[in-house]
């Protein structure tokens, strides 16, 4: 008998673990204590599997996943349904006084990522983990994360996200495993605090590594004994910048420096801790360090790891710059995520001679021998300079990886095509074996079996196993049952019951009545103008005039949920934030419209609200402009819960056509390879004065029906649309481009879902069977196969 059998049943530990967190009964415990003594409970049943499988790992090749973000979600509902300790949970938490329900909710989200990037992580370190492969993820604990978004008169306002002011059970800090991490002005510690990551139908837990950012001493005693209690604690504060928010703006030089010291910190600390485990488990000889190991790049934030490996194994191991650039080549693997230049990043030289004189030595050196090896390869003048690590006084990210890298690939098969044809074409030229695609996938655990529980019953029925939550190609053997008009029934009354569940949630978070016999039209994700939430703003704002003004009849009941946040220096997201809250009012507190359509903007959208919201949407608005969008993952969430897609053939939405088919999908807009044959021609005011409902919304935006309390927002976002606002491509996104096709289509879709409720269930049923394409699993075995090398490693 092992330890972990050895435990006492999760059942029987709950109620002293409430006590020793609450200080009181567990009848008398708040929610929130509650939740800490379950929590702590749920680290004992895992903490012996947690170390042998880090044992495990440490003797064979492992993938270190490095990501500025990891956007995990709640982890006590992941933790206690990958461990199967979910029925005890519930007996033991009601015989103690409380619902686990009540209890779930008292979770905060942990704050440690944003959008798509962080999500992918979260679920890549499921899948990672449920198939026993051997892979820890690497990112920094975040004190507030990214922020905690408030709507004041309509307008986004940040405010710190405390979601672990009072603690947080799911991590360990290891103060024995501190490393030290030193930049030319500032020397900290880099203390490790681990969270377990559970896998489903395993005995495996693997590990999250986030590095929390300390002060070689607390404080100056003297100083503050000199009653100078300032100067005593102002090296710490400096210090614990590094981990008090994600993505600080950086619109300001200041902010730059502090957004690459982030990074450095965390790729530095990471990569000791890795060496000194390779020496710990395979000798001093460092030259098989790429045999054991292997990183992944999660986009461009973590590149700096590439010349800090350098200086590791120059500096500290006395390797010469053959040998360590030998090891670095086998090493590390790039995922780009965006054709978007500006998300290629770049930063000035002086910020690496103000932090790290010795990287940017090691830097121009790469950039030195990169020209050295295209001038023999005969690669012309200008081309080199373009593609060149170093040039017009900035440190190009991208180019390094590009360059340093054995692999690169994009998340989705039209991205990367996109990426190898135009944004990486000149890289692709050199090296087209080292890209791949890797389409992004989701976890089928948390973002259907354990959101949409109801679903996950009916599929487990019809399966006769549950075999399909770590196998979602099993779901493919139920597209027959699309014919069952009793089984399409049932997904229907699925579906009204989960919207039920989020019309109470929504009234009981924010006050707001909605009707759950409505279509719930969703576009949930990062704020950003290429995914054209404007575009999606300016249709409700038409069909509130067709209804209001032209006296248009038959219009199907909608409610649309919006969920976004803008970063903080990003001012006209945040524009099109204030005009999707102000119409929002026009439309809610109408007296006529308001019996058709509702808008919600769900505030503060997270992983949390986005599980509330996903099981009970019926439309998936991603509607980014063709080509701008590198995948997307909520697409592939509402496919997996029988939502239909409205949008563009862009990112993964060309997969998931492919798998549905064109009749169970709704498809509009401009192709990639159309758009630029009609930007030549192209003239939004010709769009403006012939496009049908779209000059009296745009003029809507400055006529006084919509107020911007005076800030001129919405004037500029007129002006974007129309005239560049004088200095920049007017509609740049080809918002007004495709209006016309967005509204017409949208429009069918309406009438679709009331026309034949059971061949809209067809439709849905379609696309749930088809969404084993899309689950992490398949990407991360695709991954560990063809990329990272790996064979799954099973305690």
């Amino acid at each position: 008998m092992n330890a972990s059998e050895q435990l006492p049943a999760l059942d029987h530990t709950v109620a002293g673990h409430v006590r020793a967190a609450s200080g009181t009964s567990p009848k008398h415990a708040t929610a929130r204590k509650f939740w800490f003594g379950l929590s702590a409970s749920v680290m004992e049943q895992l903490a012996d599997r947690w170390e042998k499988t880090t044992q495990a790992y440490n003797a064979t090749r492992q993938q270190h996943y490095f990501s500025a973000e990891f956007l995990m979600g709640r982890a006590l509902l992941n933790n206690l349904t990958n461990l199967n300790l979910l029925e005890q949970a519930q007996s033991a938490t009601k015989a103690l006084g409380h619902e686990l329900s009540d209890v779930l909710e008292a979770e905060n989200d942990a704050a440690l990522g944003n959008g798509g990037l962080g999500r992918l992580a979260a679920c890549f370190l499921d899948s990672a983990v449920t198939q026993d492969y051997p892979v820890t993820g690497y990112g920094i604990l975040y004190r507030y994360g990214l922020f905690k978004q408030i709507f004041s008169e309509g307008f986004q306002t940040e405010e710190p996200d405390a979601w672990k002011e009072d603690g947080y059970p799911f991590v360990v800090r290891r103060e024995n495993q501190q490393r030290i991490v030193t930049f030319d002005d500032m020397t900290v510690r880099a203390t490790p605090y681990d969270m377990p990551i559970t896998g489903y139908g395993t005995d495996n837990v693997g590990t999250l590594r986030l590095w929390k950012a300390e002060p070689m001493e607390e404080f100056d005693y003297d100083a503050f004994n000199s009653q100078r209690f300032t100067d005593a604690i102002v090296e710490r504060e400096q210090v614990m910048d590094l981990c008090r928010v994600l993505y600080p703006n950086d619109t300001t030089y200041a902010g730059k420096v502090l957004r690459v010291r982030q990074q450095y910190f965390f790729c530095s600390a990471s990569l000791q801790a890795m060496i000194d485990n390779y020496i710990a488990h395979h000798g001093k000889d460092l030259s098989d360090f790429g045999k054991y190991n292997s990183i992944q790049l999660n986009d461009t934030h973590p590149v700096l790891a590439i010349p800090e490996l350098m200086r590791l194994l120059m500096d500290e191991h006395k390797l010469g710059w053959e040998e360590a650039w030998k090891i670095v080549n086998e090493t590390f693997a790039y995922t780009n995520h965006t054709v978007l230049a500006e998300a290629l990043e770049q930063w000035s030289c002086s910020i690496f001679q103000q932090l790290f004189h010795r990287i940017f030595e090691i830097v121009v050196e790469i950039d030195r021998r990169f020209r050295e090896e295209m001038r023999e390869r005969g690669v012309d003048e200008g081309q080199i300079e373009y593609m060149s690590p170093v040039h017009d006084g900035m440190v190009h990210m991208a180019w390094i990886a590009c360059y340093a890298a054995y692999s690169i690939n994009g998340v989705a098969a039209l991205h990367t095509e996109i990426i190898k044809a135009e944004t990486l074409k000149q890289w692709h030229g050199i090296w087209p074996e080292k890209f791949n695609n890797k389409t992004n996938g989701v976890t089928p655990r948390r973002w259907l079996k354990m959101c949409n529980p109801r679903l996950s019953d009916l599929l487990t029925r019809l399966s006769g196993s549950d075999a399909w939550v770590t196998d979602l190609d099993e779901l493919k053997k139920l597209r027959h049952f699309a014919e069952d008009e009793t089984v399409m029934q049932e997904l229907l009354d699925i579906k009204d019951a989960n919207k039920a569940d989020f019309a109470a949630w929504i009234k009981d978070r924010q006050g707001l009545e909605i009707d759950p016999t409505s279509i719930y039209d969703v576009q949930i994700k990062r704020l950003h103008e290429y995914k054209r939430q404007l575009m999606n703003a300016l249709y409700v704002l038409d069909l509130y005039f067709r209804i209001k003004e032209d006296g248009e009849h038959n219009i199907p009941k909608r409610t649309f949920i919006f969920g976004a946040k803008a970063a903080p220096g990003y001012v006209r997201a945040k524009a099109i934030i204030k005009l999707i809250n102000e119409i929002a009012n026009l439309v809610n507190n109408d007296p006529v419209v308001s019996k058709i359509l509702t808008v919600v903007f769900v505030e503060n959208y997270n992983v949390s609200p986005a599980e509330n919201i996903i099981p009970a949407a019926d439309v998936s608005e991603q509607i980014s402009t063709a080509g701008k969008e590198a995948s997307g993952t909520s697409n592939m969430k509402f496919m997996m819960n029988g939502a239909l897609t409205l949008g563009t053939l862009d990112g993964a939405n060309v997969e998931i056509l492919d798998s549905v088919g064109e009749e169970n999908a709704y498809i509009f807009g401009a192709k990639v390879e159309e758009l630029p044959a009609l930007r030549a021609h192209y003239n939004p005011h010709h769009q403006y004065e012939t496009v049908p409902g779209l000059k009296r919304v745009l003029d809507a935006l400055v006529d006084g029906r919509l107020h911007d309390n005076y800030s001129g927002m919405f004037h500029d976002l007129r002006s974007s649309l129309l005239d560049g606002g004088g200095w920049e491509t007017p509609d740049v996104y080809y918002v007004l481009g495709d209006f016309a096709a967005y509204r017409e289509t949208r429009d069918k879709m309406a009438k679709d879902f009331y026309a034949d409720r059971l061949h809209w269930a067809r439709m849905c049923w379609v696309n749930i069977c088809e969404s084993g394409r899309f689950s992490s699993d398949r990407t991360i075995g695709d991954y560990a196969r063809e990329v990272w090398k790996l064979e799954p490693t099973k305690i």
